[in-house]
């Protein structure tokens, strides 16, 4: 990296929040709409949501699930439910009632965070025929209307029963080795299972993920996949969280609120597929937008032509352009380009293994295949899952 980067040396999630309040604390840390949330104003934020889970009886190792598109309150509600020593569930806002509520059921998710609205798509009124018994309730992100217990504002007023003093004890008695989240694979080759990751996973990747897409403290970090996937979430803000870098969520790619919020925003990160970059490199506003602060772009989950790699860095600025590789199972990431890779090697390649991690193509009797053959991937190392959420068969 050119800038000095110094590693956090918390391993939870909640202490993460506390010592990247002590480090940036004047930085902002969320930019949503109008709302600006300060690096040394999210603990007060995070702890409000935790004292309200554990109000509500929410104990160490229990789950809690977000039904929600990308917003400041959705952060906020993940990191209160780790601080409350629970595993956050996040759910797809793709899904229909009865495939969320099957995921709510599997995972027993006690509370959820739902938006009220999206797409014009009434979150809670989904589960009304559906929801499972387990669910205890159902807090809308907006108004509660009928199918909702109570809205975000009422639930957060409930934490005046919890004492911040407890509330900090609880989030310190959190370890490294807990679930972190429990996140359930997309299921394209039968019922979606749970993931289960730790918070030590999550940090030390993304702490490899920051050094070597050159993330830094300031970067204004435009997040446009969606907070319910790794992409989004630990490629997205937690690495915000572990570089001292500002989040922008983006609900919904559209290519020409894209270059508004590039311009306007001074946006330095845009990560995406590489149908984001293509949509943008096609749109007539390329040619009218100020996209000088621009700075890195990581892309992958595609075959990507070395020439679009050219085309971003020349016609859209970057400096940096790289590939990465991974999946639920390994938390999101298990290989990266290096920032200074040609653009043959970052669209041909997922690069390099991060450090702790052992990547072997092997065949259909597991052994080791020459390059250039193809096989299964197999890895090993630190952020490979605990195992699937109650299914020790699978």
């Amino acid at each position: 990296m050119t800038a000095a980067f110094t590693a956090p040396a918390a391993r939870t999630l909640p202490a993460l929040v506390l010592e990247a309040a002590q480090r940036h604390g004047e930085r902002i840390f969320i930019e949503d709409g109008d709302r600006r949330i300060r690096y040394a104003d999210l603990p007060a934020h995070v702890f409000a949501v935790s004292r309200a889970l554990i109000a509500h009886g929410i104990a160490p190792g229990d789950r809690v699930a977000i039904w929600a598109e990308n917003r400041a309150e959705w952060i906020l509600a993940a990191l209160g439910i780790h601080c409350a020593g629970a595993a956050m569930v996040p759910i797809n806002t793709r899904m229909k009632g009865a495939e969320a509520a099957d995921i709510i059921e599997r995972s027993g998710a006690r509370v959820l965070f739902a938006v009220d609205r999206f797409l014009d798509v009434d979150y809670p009124a989904m589960l009304a025929d559906c929801r499972p018994a387990t669910l205890e309730k159902v807090v809308a992100i907006g108004h509660a209307g009928a199918h909702a217990d109570t809205d975000w504002d009422s639930f957060i007023a409930s934490a005046a029963g919890v004492g911040e003093a407890q509330a900090r004890a609880r989030a310190a008695g959190v370890q490294p080795g807990d679930m972190s989240d429990l996140m359930f694979t997309s299921g394209t080759t039968g019922r979606p299972k749970g993931v289960v990751s730790a918070h030590r996973q999550i940090i030390q990747a993304f702490i490899e993920y920051v050094k070597i897409a050159d993330i830094r403290a300031g970067d204004r970090y435009l997040i446009v996949n969606p907070f319910f996937h790794t992409f989004g979430y630990k490629a997205g803000w937690v690495t915000c969280l572990i570089a001292g870098a500002t989040v922008l969520p983006h609900p919904v790619f559209d290519a020409e609120a894209v270059f508004r919020r590039i311009e306007a925003d001074r946006i330095s990160v845009l990560p995406g597929p590489p149908t984001l970059y293509l949509s943008m490199l096609a749109h007539p506003k390329l040619a009218h937008t100020d996209l000088s602060s621009l700075r890195v772009a990581v892309t992958g989950a595609s075959t990507i032509p070395p020439v679009l790699i050219e085309r971003m860095r020349r016609e859209l600025g970057f400096k940096v352009v790289l590939t990465a590789y991974g999946l639920t199972e390994c938390g999101g990431l298990a290989t990266i380009c290096a920032a200074d890779d040609d653009a043959e090697t970052v669209a041909l390649t997922s690069g390099h293994a991060i450090p702790g991690t052992e990547v072997s193509i092997v065949d259909a009797d597991n052994r080791p295949l020459p390059a250039g053959e193809a096989g299964e991937i197999c890895l090993r190392g630190f952020h490979v899952m605990q195992g699937y959420f109650q299914d020790a068969k699978a």
